[in-house]
């Protein structure tokens, strides 16, 4: 059930609204076919996990908008692409401007949150979306990009992914320079997807904090998606944040088992089960004779008590992944949803202090710290100017 409106959930909210690290409604618009701003947010969207009436239900403050592209976008393509998701969310944010506010800065986030706007960020899902090249990632972070993933679901030629089959053994030299160059700009490393390898690789040679902008826990949900007790435990001495999803097959072991008989029947039909396209289509027919176990609220707030436990209060945030999944635990089915979270995590013991953290206090402060980061490191370092040839070979 959802808090009514004098719950102790949404008078928290209200005072310290959720900040959340990743939500696809960009790439669910243009998958809808035609003109993807001919549907019109201001009004609830049945196919949709987002619209802005329940964004405001569900307490959001801040978003990182995805200007994801698939994998299977590669070079040229993958760049173009990216821009053209980069364009539609900033085209949303002028077209709705009443209830969207860009910002690029935990300043800005703020000062758009004290307007009652949603602040928006925008993040890269995959590095594949640079096209191996530091100019465009340059480019993308005048845009506005804050955060790049640094692997989608497939490998890279310099960083492996947590869902293919080991190549480079985390980064490779030129998958360093990356991490480098983002974090003397001020862009957040985001480690989600990546492997275990390339998480430690990328924490090795981190100058300032990284995040994790959409996965859960390894030790309650053993999908390769998922953050290590040994990453997890790093993260304070980093200074990085966690910022767990509600990804059935992430937080819900049965889910997780579900989804690997789903991937085995796709390879038989000769079907890429990394193809988040292809495995959507697949999924509904295969539920009808495998029925589809359910993930549960109870699941997430597991997740969230386990990361709090291993990496620290000052550690965890909020990125649900809403539209970039088929089907959410049972009491978080859309982003009006956060209050219920929250209610659970308060009936669990949580106080107003941590869940405050939780919400966008520490995601705030990160972006904060990423900021002041990049200004010594650009002091003393210019832009970098390696090409993938000339570190890698």
């Amino acid at each position: 059930m959802t808090p009514d409106e004098a719950s102790p959930a949404r008078s928290l909210l209200d005072r310290f609204p959720v900040l959340d690290g990743h939500n696809d409604i960009a790439w669910a618009l243009r998958e809808a076919g035609g003109d993807p701003l001919a549907t019109d947010i201001s009004q609830p969207v049945d196919f949709l996990h987002t619209d802005l009436p329940r964004l405001a239900r569900g307490g959001v403050g801040g978003q990182f908008w995805s200007v994801y592209v698939p994998a299977r976008l590669q070079g040229d393509s993958a760049v173009v692409t990216t821009l053209e998701q980069i364009d539609l969310v900033h085209r949303l944010v002028a077209r709705y401007a009443d209830a969207l506010g860009l910002a690029t800065t935990a300043a800005d986030a703020q000062q758009v949150i004290a307007t009652g706007r949603v602040a928006s960020l925008l993040g890269a899902e995959g590095g594949h979306s640079i096209g191996g090249s530091l100019a465009t990632l340059r480019a993308f972070y005048e845009l506005g990009v804050r955060y790049m993933t640094l692997t989608h679901n497939a490998n890279l030629p310099w960083a492996d992914s947590a869902t293919d089959e080991p190549a480079v053994g985390g980064l490779t030299a030129f998958g360093r320079e990356v991490v480098r160059e983002m974090q003397r700009l001020g862009m957040l490393v985001d480690l989600s997807h990546v492997a275990p390898t390339t998480m430690r690789d990328a924490l090795d040679v981190a100058e300032a904090p990284v995040i994790f902008s959409h996965s859960s826990a390894l030790a309650i949900c053993d999908h390769p998606r998922n953050v290590p007790d040994g990453i997890l435990a790093r993260l304070a001495g980093n200074g990085g944040l966690c910022m767990i999803t509600f990804v059935p097959a992430f937080v819900a072991q049965r889910c997780r088992d579900w989804e690997l008989e789903l991937a085995a029947e796709m390879d038989r039909r000769g079907l890429d089960h990394r193809d988040m396209s292809a495995r959507k289509k697949i999924a509904g027919e295969w539920a009808s004779s495998h029925p589809r176990p359910r993930a549960t609220l109870a699941d997430v707030v597991a997740h969230a008590e386990h990361v709090r436990e291993v990496a620290g209060i000052d550690h965890i945030g909020l990125g649900g992944d809403y539209d970039g999944v088929d089907e959410l635990p049972a009491g978080l089915e859309d982003v009006s949803c956060y209050p219920a979270l929250i209610s659970a995590l308060l009936d669990r013991g949580w106080s107003e202090r941590d869940c405050a953290r939780l919400t966008s206090g520490n995601v705030l402060r990160v972006l904060g710290d990423a900021e002041a980061a990049a200004k010594i490191i650009s002091a003393s370092r210019e832009p970098s100017s390696a090409r993938i040839e000339d570190l890698d070979g």
